[in-house]
C-alpha cells in the first residue's frame, strides 16, 4: 500500500514556469473512492492557451535547431527523472483516477519506455533521393509542424500526458491539455518537465473542454492535433478544427471490441482472458477492452459459467492496495452512464448474470462503485452490443460456431479498434485476423501493447497510429526539393 498524498494545490506549466490561470478560476479534483476533494488545478481560459502557444512557438525554433542526438539526450534525462518520481506520481494517480495500483505501475513504466523508444529513433527521420531527371537533384526531408496540441483522457492521465517523445524528437514543441476529470498528476508532471526540458518546449494547460480544449484546437498556429477519447468528442474536434483551417489530426477513439472464440479453444483459458481483456482493474474504462465475447454453441455454457465465477471473485476495494482487483469508476458521470446501459441491457432482454449493482459494505457507501457486470444472451439488436459503454459491462454473445457468422457479428458495429481471436487452427486464425475490421488484433492473446507496433483503429475508432515510427513521422511535413546542377 502506498501512503496517501497530501492535498495537491496544482499549477499549469507555461514557458517553464508553474503558474495560475488568468481567469483566477480553479478545478477541484475528487477521489472517486471517497468523493473527497483531494486537490485543485487552474481552470484555463483562451488567453492562457494563447500564451502557452506563443511560448511553444518561440521555444520550438531553438529546439528544432538542436541535432536529434542532443534532443535525445534531453529526453532521456526527462525519462530518468520521470522514473525517479514514479512512486510519487503513482500515489497521486491512484487517488485521482480510482485505477488499481498494480495496473497504474505499468502506465508509468510504459510512459518512460515510450520516451526512451522515440529518443532512439531520431536518426531514422530520413528523406529520400529520387532519380526523377538527369539535370536535377531531387530529394525530400521531414520538417516539424511547429506547435502540436495534445488532448488526453482521464483513464490513463500520466501515461498519455507524459509520453510526448514522438512530437519532440520530430522537432516540435507541445501544448498538452489534460482531462479535467483526473488532472492532478499533470501538475506533478509540470514540475518534472520544468526541471528537465528547455522552457516552452512542453506546456501543460489545465481546464475544461470549452475553456482550454476548444481554443487549443482552433488556435491558428496549432496545425497538428492529437486526441485520445470518445468518438463524439473526436468528431466534435474534427468539426471545430475545420472551422478555422486545414489541420492534421490523429484520433485514437473508442471501441466495442470483439473477442472471437472458436470451438477448439480451451474454455478456462478463454474465460481468464475474457476477464483480463475487459480491464476490470480500470473498471472497463479502457478503449481496448474486450466488451463483446463471441462464444460458439459448443462451449458457450462452460465458458460463461467460468466467466461469471471469475467476475464474482474480483475483489473491490481500496485501489492503493496490491491485492485489490478493481477500484471505483472515475467519476459520477461514468457511473451513471454505466448504470444507464445496465438498465438498457435488462430492458432489451439480455440476461444479467453477474454484478450490475453497487457492492455491499460501509466502505462502498460513498464513491462511484459498481460491481463488474456480465450480461449473457446478448444479441446484435441490443444497445449493449452496439454502443461503447466505457465501463465494467461485458456482453456475452452466442453464435452457432460458423466462421462467417462470427466475423459478421464481430464487424457489425461502428467501431474497429481492437479484436482478439481464439483458436488453435492456424488457417482459421489467419483468415479471421485478415477479415476482422480492427486496427490492432491479438491471436490467442488480449490487452498487451508491443512498442514499435502501430496502435490505432479502423472505422469510427480513429485515424493514425501510435507507439511506432509512423507516429513520429506523423508529426512532420514532407518537403520536396529540386536542385539544378
Amino acid at each position: 500500500m502506498i501512503e496517501n498524498p497530501a492535498y495537491i494545490d496544482g499549477r499549469m506549466l507555461i514557458n517553464g514556469k508553474l503558474v495560475e490561470s488568468t481567469t483566477g478560476n480553479w478545478l477541484e479534483s475528487i477521489d472517486p473512492a471517497t468523493e473527497q476533494v483531494i486537490g485543485r488545478v487552474p481552470a484555463a481560459g483562451p488567453e492562457d492557451v494563447a500564451i502557452a502557444v506563443d511560448a511553444a512557438q518561440d521555444a520550438q525554433k531553438d529546439w528544432a535547431a538542436l541535432s536529434v542526438i542532443e534532443r535525445a539526450k534531453i529526453l532521456k534525462r526527462y525519462a530518468a527523472r520521470l522514473s525517479e518520481e514514479g512512486e510519487r506520481l503513482l500515489a497521486v494517480e491512484v487517488r485521482d483516477t480510482g485505477n488499481t495500483i498494480a495496473k497504474l505501475r505499468h502506465d508509468i513504466s510504459n510512459a518512460v519506455r515510450g520516451i526512451e523508444y522515440f529518443a532512439g529513433l531520431g536518426t531514422e527521420l530520413k528523406g529520400e533521393t529520387v532519380p526523377a531527371s538527369g539535370e536535377f537533384l531531387h530529394y525530400s526531408e521531414h520538417q516539424p509542424y511547429g506547435v502540436v496540441g495534445r488532448i488526453v483522457p482521464f483513464n490513463h492521465p500520466i501515461l498519455f500526458a507524459a509520453k510526448f517523445g514522438a512530437p519532440l524528437m520530430a522537432g516540435n514543441a507541445v501544448v498538452i491539455k489534460p482531462s479535467e476529470q483526473s488532472p492532478l498528476s499533470s501538475a506533478l508532471l509540470g514540475e518534472i518537465v520544468a526541471e528537465t526540458l528547455p522552457p516552452g518546449v512542453v506546456n501543460i494547460v489545465t481546464g475544461d473542454g470549452l475553456g482550454a480544449g476548444l481554443p487549443l484546437v482552433q488556435h491558428p498556429q496549432v496545425k497538428r492535433i492529437s486526441f485520445i477519447g470518445s468518438v463524439p468528442t473526436g468528431m466534435a474536434i474534427q468539426r471545430a478544427a475545420a472551422e478555422v483551417g486545414v489541420k492534421h489530426l490523429s484520433l485514437e477513439l473508442g471501441g466495442k471490441n470483439p473477442m472471437i472464440v472458436f470451438d477448439d479453444a480451451d474454455p478456462e483459458t478463454v474465460a481468464s482472458n475474457a476477464i483480463g481483456g475487459m480491464n476490470f482493474g480500470w473498471m472497463g474504462q479502457s478503449c481496448g477492452s474486450m466488451s463483446r465475447i463471441l462464444l460458439p454453441d459448443a462451449i458457450y455454457d462452460e465458458v460463461l459459467e467460468r466467466i461469471v465465477a471469475k467476475a464474482d471473485a474480483i475483489a473491490l476495494g481500496d485501489p492503493s492496495l496490491e491485492e485489490t482487483g478493481a477500484g471505483p469508476m472515475n467519476n459520477r458521470g461514468q457511473l451513471e452512464k454505466a448504470l444507464h446501459y445496465i438498465q438498457a441491457g435488462k430492458d432489451d432482454g439480455a440476461r444479467l448474470v453477474s454484478g450490475g449493482v453497487r457492492p455491499d459494505g460501509a466502505e462502498f457507501e460513498k464513491g462511484f462503485w459498481l460491481r463488474p457486470t456480465v450480461f449473457a444472451d446478448v444479441t446484435p439488436d441490443m444497445r449493449i452490443f452496439r454502443e461503447e459503454i466505457f465501463g465494467p459491462v461485458m456482453s456475452v454473445v452466442r453464435y452457432s460456431g460458423d466462421f462467417d457468422e462470427a466475423l459478421a457479428l464481430a464487424n457489425d458495429v461502428e467501431y474497429g479498434l481492437t479484436a482478439s481471436i481464439w483458436t488453435n487452427d492456424l488457417r482459421k486464425a489467419n483468415r479471421a485476423s485478415r477479415e476482422v475490421r480492427a486496427g490492432y488484433v491479438w491471436v490467442n492473446g488480449v490487452s498487451r501493447h508491443f512498442l514499435g507496433t502501430g496502435f490505432g483503429g479502423y472505422k469510427n475508432s480513429g485515424i493514425g497510429r501510435e507507439e511506432c515510427f509512423e507516429e513520429m513521422l506523423s508529426y512532420t511535413e514532407t518537403k520536396t526539393v529540386h536542385v539544378r546542377y
